[in-house]
């Protein structure tokens, strides 16, 4: 049986149709499902049909397949939509195709791999980056801690540390909790930088509905001993770029992140944290974050 769910992350919302089967295979989206009848963002329809539009003879607009160990991504410009070809690993082949709008708002997900979980997940997943950018939301690389009320997140690049910083949080302050440990959303709330869970959260079963607002970003650094700097504008911007998902060939999608990016560096304080991995490292970051002023600290809005 066919049936349509809608869900809501970062106060924003989008559909999936699908077989009732598909969504048993979904439950870290559970904690976000809302009762709604339409999408802020987007609704994708999910189908086992063979998707009509061939990329053989197509010239990829955009691919990305810089990393071994994440999916291949291939983008496709056709006269009146989006053709975007996910593979599993760099050198697999093709396990689903996504046939969108111009504006991502609509898409339909053609599937033809047994692992449906995955590319459900992902395409619903680029397609909530695609998207919400343009509501001053940012999907991030990114491990998440709540502590004290406020949210602390850690950036840089796959096997730089931040699961291992996180759980180094969570063993120095006993009440700390994870929040995400690989794709929170960042969003600015009445121009004040929020960070929440999200339904895509990696290797780490993290999925909550909760959020706080942002007290400090650490850019973390493999060394031999523990210090921190503060990053200055430029640095700080540049590592939060590099960091958020979305399809940054596209000059609005650009100015959409920057304008998003700028108003948070500006907010809240952002240091590079050259750390082992352990307590002393944590204790360090937090102390360090504490040490700058930061414009924001009021409690979430209602």
């Amino acid at each position: 049986m066919v049936t349509s769910r809608y869900y809501r992350v970062a106060n924003l919302t989008f559909g999936f149709t699908a077989e009732e089967q598909v969504f048993d295979l979904l439950p870290n989206y559970a904690p976000f499902e809302v009762q709604a009848s339409e999408a802020d963002l987007f609704h994708l329809t999910v189908t086992n049909n063979s998707c009509p539009v061939d990329e053989t003879d197509l010239t990829a607009f955009f691919t990305d397949k810089s990393d071994e160990d994440m999916p291949r991504i291939e983008l496709y410009q056709l006269p009146e939509q989006w053709l975007l070809c996910v593979s599993m690993y760099r050198d697999s082949e093709t396990c689903c195709r996504i046939l969108a709008s111009h504006d991502w708002t609509k898409a339909t997900l053609y599937i033809n791999t047994p692992q449906q979980r995955f590319a459900v997940d992902n395409a619903a997943m680029l397609l909530y980056a695609f998207t919400a950018c343009f509501k001053q939301a940012l999907t991030l690389h990114a491990s998440v801690i709540q502590y004290e009320g406020n949210g602390y997140f850690f950036l840089g690049k796959s096997g730089t540390g931040k699961s291992t910083h996180s759980r180094q949080w969570l063993s120095a302050f006993p009440e700390a909790e994870l929040m995400n440990d690989d794709n929170p959303i960042l969003r600015l709330v009445d121009g004040r930088p929020v960070i929440f869970g999200s339904p895509w959260s990696g290797k780490t079963p993290c999925y909550k509905n909760m959020c706080a607002p942002v007290r400090g970003i650490v850019q973390l650094k493999q060394a031999p001993e523990n210090s921190f700097e503060r990053l200055r504008l430029p640095a700080a911007y540049a590592y939060m770029l590099s960091s958020s998902s979305g399809l940054k060939i596209i000059p609005k999608v650009m100015d959409a992140l920057y304008a998003t990016i700028a108003t948070v560096v500006q907010s809240v304080p952002t240091i590079l944290l050259s750390c082992l991995p352990n307590e002393a490292a944590a204790q360090m970051s937090y102390k360090a974050i504490l040490t700058f002023p930061t414009i924001f600290l009021d409690d979430v809005p209602t």
